[in-house]
C-alpha cells in the first residue's frame, strides 16, 4: 500500500499483514476546559513523539491535523528538517519515523486521503480520555487482523469535539489506570503517552 504524500513528497511503499491502520493528532475542532469549541497550539514534542510511537507500531500515516496556517507551516519545518541533509545526519531513525508525517488542515483531509490510497473509506475511530467509548481494544484488534483498515483520531485540547465523534464510526473505550485505596483514580494522561498506549493495545506483539 502507498502512503498518502504532500506535494513533493515521494510516496513510501508500505506492506502489511493485516489492515492499514493510520493515525490523526486533531488540534481542531477540540474542546476547552468549559466545553466549549477551540484550537489547540501545535507542540513540537507530541509531533516528534507520535511519529516515534506511529513507526513503531507500524502506522503508514500520522497525520497532524490543524486549521491555522501557520501552525501547519511549523508542523512542515519541523518535519522538513529531518527531511533534509542536518537532520539524516542527526538522527535516521527520527527521520524514518518523521517521513510518515502528513500535515493536514482538517479531518476530511486525512479520511480523504486514506480513502485515496486504499480505494475505499476507513473505519473511522475516535479515542476519549471519558467514559463514552464502549469499543474495547481487542475487537479493533481483532477488525485490524482480519483486514480493516482505519484512521485513529485523537484529541488534543479537552478531548475531540461531539461532532467528530458523532462522525466517527466507532469510539475505543477510554485508557484507565488502577483505583485508589480510596476509591478515586486520575485519568489524565498526555496526548503522546495515551497515543503509545492505545498503539501498543492495538499492534504490540
Amino acid at each position: 500500500m502507498l502512503q498518502p504524500c504532500e506535494p513533493g513528497r515521494a510516496l513510501i511503499t508500505v506492506t502489511y499483514m493485516a489492515g492499514r491502520l493510520a493515525i490523526a493528532l486533531v488540534h481542531g475542532p477540540v474542546l476547552d476546559r468549559h466545553g466549549g469549541l477551540q484550537t489547540t497550539a501545535l507542540t513540537n514534542l507530541d509531533v516528534h513523539d507520535i511519529a516515534r510511537s506511529g513507526r513503531t507500531f507500524g502506522c503508514a500515516a500520522f497525520y497532524v491535523v490543524t486549521p491555522v496556517e501557520a501552525q501547519r507551516t511549523q508542523a512542515r519545518a519541523i518535519v522538513g528538517f529531518w527531511d533534509g541533509d542536518a537532520g539524516r545526519k542527526r538522527n535516521k531513525d527520527r527521520t524514518e519515523a518523521m517521513s510518515r508525517v502528513v500535515v493536514v488542515s482538517a479531518i476530511d483531509d486525512a479520511v480523504e486521503r486514506e480513502s485515496a490510497a486504499l480505494g475505499r473509506r476507513p473505519l473511522l475511530v475516535a479515542t476519549s480520555a471519558k467514559p463514552q467509548g464502549a469499543v474495547p481494544y481487542a475487537a479493533l484488534r481483532q477488525r485490524l487482523g482480519d483486514s480493516d483498515d482505519a484512521l485513529l483520531l485523537f484529541g488534543t485540547g479537552h478531548g475531540l469535539a461531539q461532532s467528530v465523534l458523532d462522525a466517527c464510526d466507532l469510539v475505543l473505550a477510554p485508557v484507565v489506570g488502577p483505583v485508589d485505596d480510596d476509591g478515586a483514580s486520575f485519568n489524565h494522561l498526555s496526548v503522546r503517552s495515551a497515543a503509545a498506549i492505545v498503539l501498543d493495545r492495538l499492534r504490540g506483539s
